[in-house]
């Protein structure tokens, strides 16, 4: 039988994990982002000494090939990337590597894929790594993460504009190694952990209109270094950590009904992973297989198929 098309989800609903050709690099705690039908998955832990990879990687989501493209100007591990206009934004981040790896940097980075080439923007008011962004109405938010082990409940936005960053308000609660998504006008920023503290299942969303954060229902799951990604009205996050090991289960959050729900677990649990949207599936892209140092070139679709059918 063939591959499954990809519907629209106003007449679907996601189902289970179809493993997709792997990736070229085996990595952890990378960032991915979409600019039309690729994934672009940017540095991350190399299992070659723990290494920390200024490596680039386009994947073809619509064919299953990828291929290495320009690298970043500095090595990173646990930095977001975002898309916006047609560009890929990469924010802060770790420069360190192997266990040594928690100094957090201010950098902004942004790479057009049409020219194969990055450029430094302004750097973010606060060096960190671990943390979370999402692109939403001409500026991109940066929240969370953690520098030298402390978390953050930080909030600052660059207007991609004018080249400048300001502050937001904070979060409610400071955490790191948590997801990012935007969906209806709004930040999304789920989860994550706190030296100390472990996992959580807070889920928080900011409105850029009135310039405030609101509490959500808790997630089913308390999760850290996950992912999200946005399907229509749904938010769904996948992956993490824990001392059980790596997370399979994943779930949703409606955004029309404010309510979570789960959703089929991953085929291969990962943490550290990286995930995207298109044409009505999730991608779930490398990551470790076990907490820690661990590695894969792992790539699997949520597809969505009708609700009709079995």
């Amino acid at each position: 039988m063939g591959a499954t098309a990809a519907l629209p989800l106003v007449a679907a609903v996601l189902s289970g994990w179809v493993a997709q050709p792997p990736a070229k690099v085996a990595r952890t705690e990378v960032g991915a982002a979409r600019v039309a039908g690729a994934a672009y998955v940017v540095g991350g832990f190399s299992p070659r000494g723990n290494a920390t990879l200024a490596t680039v990687e386009r994947y073809d989501l619509r064919r299953g090939t990828t291929r290495i493209v320009a690298p970043m100007p500095i090595a990173l591990n646990h930095a977001p990337a975002v898309a916006h206009g047609g560009a890929v934004y990469v924010v802060g981040g770790y420069a360190g590597s192997g266990h040594g790896a928690d100094v957090g940097t201010r950098g902004l980075l942004r790479y057009e894929p049409r020219s194969d080439r990055w450029s430094r923007l302004e750097p973010m008011p606060t060096a960190r790594g671990a943390l979370c962004a999402g692109a939403l109405g001409g500026r991109i938010y940066a929240a969370g993460g953690a520098s030298r082990g402390k978390p953050l409940d930080t909030l600052e936005v660059y207007d991609v504009a004018t080249d400048r960053w300001g502050t937001g308000p904070p979060m409610g609660r400071a955490r790191e190694h948590l997801a990012c998504a935007v969906a209806a006008g709004k930040l999304y920023v789920l989860a994550g952990r706190a030296s100390g503290q472990g996992n959580f299942t807070t889920a928080e969303r900011f409105d850029p209109a009135t310039n405030r954060w609101e509490s959500l229902p808790d997630m089913a799951k308390a999760r850290g270094g996950i992912a999200a990604a946005t399907v229509g009205q749904d938010v769904v996050v996948l992956g993490g950590e824990e001392s059980a090991g790596t997370i399979a289960a994943v779930e949703a959050y409606n955004t029309a009904s404010g309510g979570w729900r789960a959703l089929s677990d991953l085929r291969t649990p990962r943490h550290g992973l990286g995930a995207v949207a298109y044409r009505g599936r999730v991608y779930a892209i490398e990551g470790g297989t076990s907490p820690g140092f661990s590695f894969s070139r792992t790539v699997e679709a949520l597809v969505a198929r009708r609700a009709s059918s079995s």
